[in-house]
Formats: C-alpha cells, structure tokens, sequence
C-alpha cells in the first residue's frame, strides 16, 4: 500500500493549458486532492514543445497556483505527454519457465524480450503494457507467477515516443525547477481515471479530446489493445468558429465553451448570442445555430476519424461497452447523441473517478489525465510494495533514465 500522508503530484502538460494536481495519499492509501493549479499554455502545438519559455512558465505558474491551494513545496510530478509522434503496436515474448513455477524473474524476461523489438534509433519505448500471459497452453492468465508450467508467453502493447519529444517536455519541467519522476501516455492516464472495470473487461474506446490532437486507445478484456493519436481536437474547432464567426480566437473559444452545442437541431432556432468582432469593435448578435452549425462538422469529421482507428484496431465487433469521450471538448452538450449517430454505438462522457479531497473541483473531463496520472502512481508504488524486488515491466521513470543515457551518447 502507498506510504501514508505522501504527496504526489500529476502535471498535464497540454496545448492549451498546463494542469497541476496535487494529492495525498491519506492512511487508507486512497487519493485525497489537496490542491490544483492550471495556467495557459502558448508554447505547445499539437503536443509537441515549439516555445519552451513559453511551456516552463505556465508550468510555473500552474505550479505556483496548486502550491498555494495545498499549502505545500512541489518538487518532484509525474508528466503527462501525447502528440503525434506517439505509436504504438502489440507484441509477445517466450521465455522458458526456469524452476517448475513462475517466479517474478521470469515475468521480467519474458516482458523484456517481447519488448526486444527494432524500432528507430530517434524512438524509445515509453510503456509495455502486459495484456495476457501464458502458461504452456493455458492462455487468460494476468497474474502468472506460481502457476507451473515450463514455457511463458506474455502478449503486450508497446508504446513508443520519439526522443526528442518526450525530452522536451521534460526539460520544461526541469527548467520550472520540478524533477520529473516518470512520464505517462495521456490516453492511459485519462482512462485510469474515468473506465471502470466492467467496461475494460467487455471492450471499450476511451477518446481523450485534448487541444491540438485526439488519443485513442481500445480495451478488450481489461487490457490496451490498440493506441493512436489522431490530428484533431479542441483547437480546431476554435478556429473553425473564428473563420465562421469572423471573431478573434480569444473569444471563439469563450463562446464555445458558453454557447457551444455539438448538435444545431439542440438549439432553438430563434435564439442569439453576442460574439465580439475582430478589431475590438464591440459584439453583433449571431444566431446560436450558426455557432453549432460551425461545431458539428467538425466533430463529425473527428469522431469518423476515430471510427476508422476503431476499425484499424480489429476489435470494432467485440467493444460492449461504446466509448468513453473525455477532456474539455466533452463538456459540449450533445456529444453523447452526435457520438451514437457517427460511431453507432453508445456513448457516455467520462468524468474522472471519485476521490477525496477537492473531488468537486476536479470532477470533469479536463481534469481525467492529471487525476489519471495521480491514480496510475499510486498502482505502481503498490505493485512495488507486493513485488518482491522484482519491478513491474514499464515502469514510468525509466524512460528518464532513457533518454538522459541516448542523450548522453549522442552529445
């Protein structure tokens, strides 16, 4: 069980806002939230760090705002990171069993060598995520250790970043003063704190709508069988509405989020709102369908993006459970029913799961990878504590310990 009274601290790296969350682990070894801080971010685009003063300060300030609501020093974070260099693919490694029974080192060498696979020299390996093990022709097993046998198979999803990608959201965090203790595909994040069990279990998308990109991960039978990043999200709907509406970006994304509706047939007719004009030149009244007429598209065309990952992944007949849409987009209303018409199956908004503390101030979709990020460390200081010194295969910090040998080597 986590360490009573620890401090952990998620900080959601996006293109349009950095989230810092702060949490304690109280003496039941649950998540208290004792504080949050959030802060624009400029210096980011479609995940990838383009001005990194930029990023360090509004990781500063995000910082700065949770210190002071949970009346602690934050210096070290687990980090969240996403964008288009993101891929991912399934593999499977065979050892054979070393004394009758499996033992924690064989789990080890049998995740290490399906993750012995070649992939570029610019990438890494970010995550292997057991999905099933087997014992001889045993297959369904999650926890193998004890069972006899004389050959191990393990199958496993492996996610890759690009080096310098990763990096740089690590040295914005460095340079904000915070040490960073392990990074966190978003989508794995966001779907430890908003899937439940039942739904892994039958078969589900999580779709996490962040500002420049989209993540996509499939579950079957509790496991991540499929990942993507796709290359649309909440900022393209912003500046679909500035185009449309001939509005500053500022206020398209005000009216969006006030105003927004994902289907026009929601929205009466004869209902207007005001939207301020390009050059500071007062607001006109525009008709409220206009605004979702702008929207709809827009989602339509990301959630057939989404659709066409489903049916890459090779699961689209076996996902009882529909998806699961998450991050700020999802607030849009009518997202559930423009969701049903395009991917004909149901689908629910995800809010991050209850926790103690400030639970009302972080239950919404824009929070679910920070409060992911807290959840997701608190399981793997558990697995450690219950692992017999044997590490779990893909723990987080070791692609800081990657990275800062490639970069080593390479200068």
């Amino acid at each position: 069980m986590a360490r009573r009274d620890e401090i952990i601290v998620g900080l959601d790296v996006g293109s349009h806002k950095v989230v810092a969350v702060v949490g304690e682990v109280n003496e039941l070894g649950e998540l208290d939230i004792i504080g949050i801080g959030t802060a624009p971010n400029h210096g980011m685009t479609k995940g990838n760090v383009v001005a990194m003063t930029e990023t360090t300060d509004a990781i500063r300030r995000a910082i700065k705002e949770a210190e002071v609501m949970a009346g602690v020093t934050v210096n070290a974070v687990y980090v969240s990171v996403s964008g288009r260099h993101i891929k991912s693919f399934n593999s499977r490694g065979v050892v054979a069993i070393g004394e009758g029974a499996v033992q924690g080192d064989d789990v080890h060498r049998v995740i290490e060598n399906a993750r012995a696979v070649q992939i570029p020299a610019e990438r890494h390996v970010l995550h292997t995520v057991p999905q099933e093990f087997l014992v001889d022709e045993n297959d369904g097993i999650k926890d193998p250790i004890g069972i006899n046998g004389v050959r191990l198979q393990a199958n496993v999803h492996i996610v890759t970043a690009l080096n310098a990608g990763v990096q740089n959201v690590i040295q914005c965090a460095e340079r904000a003063g915070l040490h960073v203790i392990g990074c966190t595909f978003s989508a794995l994040a966001s779907a430890a704190a908003v899937l439940e069990r039942d739904e892994r279990d039958l078969g589900v998308v999580l779709v996490d709508v962040g500002a420049g990109t989209s993540d996509v991960a499939v579950y079957h039978n509790g496991a991540v069988v499929y990942s993507a990043v796709i290359g649309l999200g909440g900022d393209h709907i912003t500046n679909d509405i500035a185009v449309g509406l001939r509005t500053p970006r500022s206020e398209a994304e005000r009216v969006k989020k006030r105003f927004g509706c994902a289907l026009s047939t929601m929205v009466e007719e004869d209902e207007v709102i005001d939207v301020g004009v390009v050059g500071g030149g007062g607001a006109i009244e525009r008709q409220r369908t206009l605004l979702c007429d702008v929207i709809e598209p827009r989602l339509v065309e990301m959630l057939e993006l989404v659709g066409e990952q489903v049916q890459q992944s090779n699961f689209a007949d076996v996902l009882g459970s529909g998806v699961v849409v998450t991050g700020g987009t999802a607030l849009l209303p009518g997202i559930e029913e423009l969701g049903h018409d395009v991917l004909n199956m149901p689908v629910r908004v995800g809010e991050p799961r209850a926790v103690g503390g400030l639970n009302d101030m972080v239950k919404s979709p824009a929070y679910a990878t920070a409060i992911g990020l807290l959840l997701l460390a608190i399981e793997d200081e558990e697995r450690d504590d219950t692992s017999n010194g044997v590490r779990r295969p893909g723990r987080v910090e070791t692609i800081i310990e990657q990275l800062r040998d490639w970069f080593t080597q390479a200068f």
